[in-house]
Formats: C-alpha cells, sequence, structure tokens
C-alpha cells in the first residue's frame, strides 16, 4: 500500500480534492479508497488523461464496452464511446477489504443516445457499481455493474416478449 506522501499519490490527489484528502488521512481510510474515489470524481471532471494517470499499463474493464485495449488506451476508449455527454457522480458508498475497493454510486446524465437510443435531451439517472483491484496506487482491473436496462427505459425504450422462433 501507498503511503499518503507518496510523490504518485500526492499528486493527482492535490487537485481539488484536499478536504478529501484530509478527511480519509484523519479517519485512517485506506490509500486504495482515495485512488477509487478520486477515479470516479475525474469521471464526473472530464479529466480522462488524469483517469490515464491512476490506471496500470494492463488494466481491463469488465461490464463495460467489450474489446477495450487494456490500459490507458482502454480507458480512452471507453470515454471516447460516450460522444457528448455532461455526467456527474454521486458516490454513495465506498468499501475497501484488501487491495479490492467496492464505490456505489449513482450518475445522473444527459447524452445523446444511449445503446443507440436518442435521449432527445432527456436527462437519465441509474445506479452503479464498481469494483477496483488496486496494485502499487495503480487499478489494475475494473468490474462495472450498472442499471443499462433503467436507462434504456427511461429513454422511452419497451421490453415486448420474445418469440421462441415457431
Amino acid at each position: 500500500m501507498l503511503s499518503l506522501d507518496d510523490t504518485n499519490i500526492t499528486r493527482f490527489l492535490s487537485v481539488p480534492s484536499k478536504p478529501l484528502l484530509w478527511h480519509c488521512f484523519f479517519q485512517k481510510c485506506p490509500v486504495h479508497k482515495i485512488i477509487a474515489r478520486r477515479w470516479i470524481e475525474l469521471i464526473s471532471e472530464h479529466r480522462i488523461e488524469d483517469i490515464c494517470d491512476l490506471t496500470a499499463p494492463t488494466w481491463r474493464m469488465h461490464g463495460a464496452l467489450p474489446g477495450l485495449p487494456p490500459g490507458p488506451d482502454g480507458v480512452r476508449k471507453l470515454f471516447g464511446s460516450f460522444g457528448a455527454i455532461e455526467q456527474k457522480w454521486t458516490i454513495e458508498d465506498v468499501i475497501a477489504e484488501g487491495d479490492k475497493v467496492v464505490v456505489r454510486a449513482t450518475n445522473t446524465c444527459t447524452q445523446e443516445s444511449f445503446f443507440g437510443i436518442l435521449s432527445h435531451g432527456r436527462e437519465q439517472t441509474f445506479t452503479a457499481m464498481f469494483i477496483h483491484w488496486i496494485v502499487d496506487g495503480k487499478i489494475v482491473e475494473t468490474w462495472r455493474n450498472a442499471d443499462d436496462l433503467g436507462r434504456v427505459l427511461q429513454l422511452g425504450a419497451r421490453i415486448e416478449p420474445g418469440t421462441s422462433g415457431k
């Protein structure tokens, strides 16, 4: 685990979240929680290159866009696939055990389309959970589970019974 005076962690924590750093320092929360929380905050701030700085060269994501390349290139491809988006993540819970951190968050966003369904300017709100595996101050692997069905229903999609091919 990295110490709070480590140059790498101090560099990215010095960006506008100093109250978070002091809160975590006095609460004795693990550095891994700070890294996972900051990763989500940077999404809201549209700071993709800063997210890449927190991401290991071998990073993989499960439960997102299939076929992402590993590492920062995968991060860039993931966020590049969203198109124009305004989003705000609200972190609800951060739970750490060993080298894994779970973040439960709510996203409120306006995006041109999602899964090919036009939004027509409608705001969507959905929840998601991320499990980050963190090694040497970098996120190595991320598992994502989000309410994508709820999102498409908010955009007006309808569920119809399928046919069994008969």
